[in-house]
């Protein structure tokens, strides 16, 4: 029966047989706007690893195995008999097994990324769910979210490279997982926010960060409208 824990080297898992569980978009069959989710499918594209996507519109949508005994959890990849759930675990369980194009970095590199990065979505779901725009808690969701976003422009910057993780000298999977959360901030301060926060204007490295993970292929191949996101929220 399939686990959730990390498999043992000997099993050997090669490539082929891969099946992505996903949120579904608002028509039940596309898919849906889940960062989570895009940042799994950015890992197999950066990898040219062969999958097929699943959209699960509910339930009923799922197989009865990823119900029983991974309560129906998303994104969910089935590999041959192994499955996993959890964005972190499944990329980290394809950059082990599927080394030909590695998506890790230094130990520190990651560290510092990590620190960078932490906190930032739950800053921005906060402030994008607010529907009370201009008052007191509205100007201090802001204000955490400027913060975040300060401390990744400060990141950015450090680095000499186009990228998140050590000297921005290549992407990471760390670079997956931040590109959609960008692309859902992106949308949110259209779709929710009359755009109160002007990324190029106060934050030009996040900016140019942003130009070139959404121009990378694999980020193009597996996105969604921006009409998908404001509809998710």
């Amino acid at each position: 029966m399939p686990t959730n824990n990390a498999p043992a080297p000997y099993n050997d898992p090669i490539a082929g047989g891969m099946t992505l569980y996903v949120k579904a978009g608002p028509d039940g069959e596309s898919v849906g706007d889940c960062p989570f989710a895009h940042y799994v499918r950015m890992v197999l594209e950066e990898k040219n690893l062969e999958y097929t996507v699943r959209p699960c519109a509910s339930d009923d949508d799922k197989p009865a195995w990823l119900l029983d005994y991974y309560e129906g959890a998303i994104p969910a990849l089935r590999h041959r008999q192994e499955c996993y759930t959890e964005s972190d675990v499944i990329a980290r369980y394809l950059d082990f097994f599927f080394q030909d194009l590695p998506l890790g970095g230094s130990k520190t590199g990651m560290t510092e990324a990590g620190e960078a990065t932490a906190g930032f979505f739950p800053s921005v779901a906060k402030y994008l769910k607010h529907s009370n725009d201009g008052d007191a808690a509205d100007d201090e969701l802001k204000n955490n979210l400027l913060a975040s976003l300060t401390k990744l422009e400060t990141r950015l910057g450090e680095a000499e490279g186009e990228f998140l993780v050590g000297n921005g000298e290549k992407l990471t999977m760390m670079d997956c997982a931040l590109a959609p959360k960008l692309y859902h901030l992106q949308c949110g301060l259209e779709g929710f926010k009359d755009n109160a926060i002007d990324l190029a204007a106060q934050f030009p490295a996040v900016s140019r960060y942003m130009d070139t993970v959404f121009a990378r292929p694999s980020f193009v191949k597996t996105t969604y409208p921006k009409e998908t996101v404001v509809w998710g929220w």
